[in-house]
């Protein structure tokens, strides 16, 4: 996602004429084997109209070999660097236990000086603890000013667009409360398995790798109160308040899987014991009852729903309105069914709503109604505007210094939180994960949970 949303800012012109990337990783390479390299994954990754821009963007390319716990290859780092000036920013995408040694590495290196901004990429520690480790370490060379914390669903148009949605008109902010709604689902699916990503995936799981960061900030935006403004401290404010008001997770509220053999698109595929080549107890599949525990959504659940091997590939917000509380219409002819919102963020960027509709007729029987379905396609109502990957807004926003879309330490830290109470129930009932085919929605249990209080997912 990296140098291709590079190269697109750069064929729109939007990247400072004396912008120069420098690459950094163990492997020996010099700066035209980086350049190959970057042409390789550009040819293959980026879309056709992009193409042309490619030879435009490599000349910005250089590399430097550097080993995070050799201190000494900061100081080579720094030399192809040059004056440290305002505009330097970092992109810094490591495991947890190579953040501390980086920002040593850095500081001796006085890489980290005046207003140099730096992204940070998860995985943010495994847990609270490491996450305050991370957190720290890397506070000690950069003020919060200058950290950006990176989730990248924060950059995908249609959750941006949910801000919008609630706060730029009228008719649904006033019903976006316990009043009005009877539940909300969030579901992000995967049909993918582990894509190379055994080492990483096993030692976190579906809870650590999507629901801490991707999910919990799907609800903090979805719940969120309205901000004084469009500025980041004041979104960031109103997002960790509805993160530390959900309520601690009971057992009862959780469910994990994970996938073995099935079938994705008509093809079988293997199960995750076998995708690892090892037995293991690491959930692949996670569905939550929440609540938020504030005036506003007192007694409505979000149901949370992410795994991988599922039907579908789709992430979603659907918002579910009341039942009207009396209905004039014979009930033979016009069952009512409750108002849906839904608002599909990926593969398919569009706003639906559903609305109860009279059946054209002469009504010789009583009126019948059905439910109707009122659609805005993204891409087609916007037609003219380029639509960008998640990642080109963000790293612009960083070349600039825009926090709105990133992640600020207390919402990490109130994320962490919520998890590790989800953990510590997991490990002292011994919970394991139940098992589910590939191709499916998951366990049956997972149906059950959403069942037992008469909502059924939206599947």
């Amino acid at each position: 996602m990296l140098l291709p949303s590079l190269c697109a800012l750069n064929m729109d012109g939007l990247l400072s004429p004396d912008l120069r990337i420098i690459g950094t990783a163990r492997s020996e390479l010099d700066d035209d084997g980086y350049r190959a390299f970057a042409r390789e994954a550009l040819e293959k990754h980026l879309p056709e109209e992009r193409k042309p821009g490619i030879d435009a963007l490599l000349p910005r390319l250089s590399y430097q070999a550097l080993d995070a716990n050799d201190t000494s290859h900061f100081t080579l780092l720094a030399e192809k660097v040059g004056p440290v000036g305002a505009g330097l920013a970092i992109f810094l995408s490591t495991a947890p236990s190579l953040f501390e040694p980086t920002i040593a590495g850095l500081t001796a290196a006085r890489l980290v000086d005046g207003k140099v901004r730096i992204g940070l990429e998860k995985p943010l520690g495994s847990d609270l603890a490491t996450s305050r480790e991370i957190n720290d370490a890397v506070a000690k060379a950069f003020s919060e000013d200058r950290i950006f914390r990176i989730d990248h669903y924060l950059g995908k148009e249609t959750v941006q667009n949910l801000l919008a949605l609630r706060f730029a008109n009228l008719m649904f902010e006033p019903l976006w409360n316990a009043a009005h709604i009877d539940n909300i689902q969030i579901t992000i699916a995967e049909t993918v398995g582990l894509e190379n990503r055994a080492g990483y995936y096993e030692g976190s799981g579906a809870l650590r790798d999507m629901v801490q960061n991707h999910l919990l900030q799907l609800v903090a935006l979805t719940a969120m109160e309205p901000p004084l403004s469009y500025e980041a401290t004041a979104i960031r404010d109103e997002k960790v308040k509805v993160l530390r008001a959900l309520r601690r997770i009971e057992c009862d509220d959780v469910v994990t899987g994970q996938y073995r053999k099935g079938a994705i698109a008509g093809e079988g595929v293997p199960g995750y014991d076998e995708e690892l080549g090892k037995d293991s107890d690491v959930e692949t599949f996670v569905a939550i009852r929440a609540h938020v525990d504030n005036w506003r959504w007192q007694g409505v659940p979000f149901y949370l729903r992410t795994g991988k091997r599922l039907a579908e590939r789709r992430t979603e917000i659907v918002v579910t309105f009341r039942q009207v509380p009396h209905s004039i219409f014979p009930k033979a002819n016009a069952r009512l069914q409750q108002n849906q919102l839904i608002i599909g963020i990926q593969p398919e960027e569009n706003i639906q709503l559903s609305l109860m509709a009279k059946v054209p007729g002469l009504d010789r029987n009583g009126v019948r109604l059905r439910a109707v379905a009122l659609d805005i396609e993204t891409p087609e109502a916007f037609s003219g505007p380029t639509r960008r990957i998640a990642y080109e807004r963000l790293l612009l926003d960083l070349l600039e210094g825009d926090q709105t879309l990133f992640v600020r330490r207390d919402e990490v830290e109130a994320q962490w939180g919520w998890i590790d109470a989800i953990r510590s129930c997991w490990a002292d009932n011994h919970m394991k994960p139940k098992t589910y085919a590939a191709g499916t929605w998951g366990p049956s249990s997972a149906v059950a949970l959403a069942e037992r209080a008469g909502v059924t997912w939206h599947d």
